[in-house]
């Protein structure tokens, strides 16, 4: 069985290095003249995977947009993540889950078991309880051969309070964790932890270059991050980046040319 990085690797080297957010949120509905109900939201989520599901290599659904409609909203997910998986593409679940012990190998059971209809390749994580306390995700991720991004430096101005404070070994915890996620690839050799770094900040404040690992960076489009702007930004570990946009493609929606053609825009081609 190869693991995510490996799948990663290979689905990206095929279809551009870019992850395409499934965020229907109130404001696209509306936009794509759809109800802001459970319909509606099956019915936007799942025609993204339908017109980009093999021409974009991964897909990033944010759980919120379907808890919000309760269990039917989750049935909706369990239906997205499918499609995926049938297109041939790779889901990172984004979830940002965080907890200890027993709590957190729920979650792990939740979106990374072989047996959970909310499986995906890959979930958000964050690890500010402690590195150790994803242990569970940690160890079930490399069971499965899943992946796991951990939330580094995030594309939100306020992340910065906490991320970019100083430990007493004098970096940043955000610098902490990179340096924790390198750790745990080296010892596996999987290389099954990714980190979320926004593409929203000049310096992200922690040092990537040495990284080895997969970089997911949100904050593309809408939120004023650029494709072009990247490897101002990320310098030699542009090569590890996965550039994640979601509002400036389904804008394009609701007719599947017009998804296609935001695709298009943002990869070049």
């Amino acid at each position: 069985m190869s693991n995510y990085a490996e799948r990663l690797r290979a689905l990206t080297a095929q279809r551009g290095a870019l992850c395409v957010g499934i965020d229907p949120h109130p404001q696209i509905l509306e936009a794509w003249s759809l109800a802001d109900d459970v319909k509606g939201l099956e019915a936007c989520a799942r025609t993204v995977v339908a017109a980009l599901g093999e021409k974009a290599a991964v897909f990033k659904p944010q759980s919120a947009f379907y808890e919000v409609y309760g269990s039917e909203g989750i049935a909706v997910l369990e239906r997205v993540l499918d499609d995926i998986r049938q297109a041939g593409a790779l889901s990172i679940l984004d979830v940002k889950r965080g907890d200890i012990g027993s709590t957190m190998a729920g979650y792990a059971r939740a979106y990374l078991a072989e047996d959970s209809s909310l499986r995906a390749d890959a979930i958000t994580l964050s690890p500010y309880l402690g590195f150790e306390s994803l242990r569970p995700a940690i160890d079930l991720a490399h069971q499965t051969g899943r992946g796991i991004y951990l939330l580094a430096r995030t594309s939100n101005p306020e992340g910065g309070d906490v991320q970019l404070a100083r430990t007493e070994r004098g970096t940043s915890v955000s610098q902490l964790m990179v340096d924790a996620a390198a750790a745990e690839n080296e010892r596996s050799g999987q290389y099954a932890l990714g980190l979320v770094v926004g593409g929203t900040h000049a310096d992200p404040g922690c040092d990537v270059s040495a990284f080895n690992g997969s970089i997911l960076v949100p904050g593309i489009g809408a939120q004023g991050g650029t494709i072009e702007g990247l490897r101002g930004i990320f310098g030699d570990a542009v090569d590890r980046l996965l550039p994640s946009a979601s509002r400036q493609i389904m804008q394009g929606g609701p007719s599947a040319q017009g998804l296609q053609d935001a695709l298009a825009g943002l990869v070049g081609r």
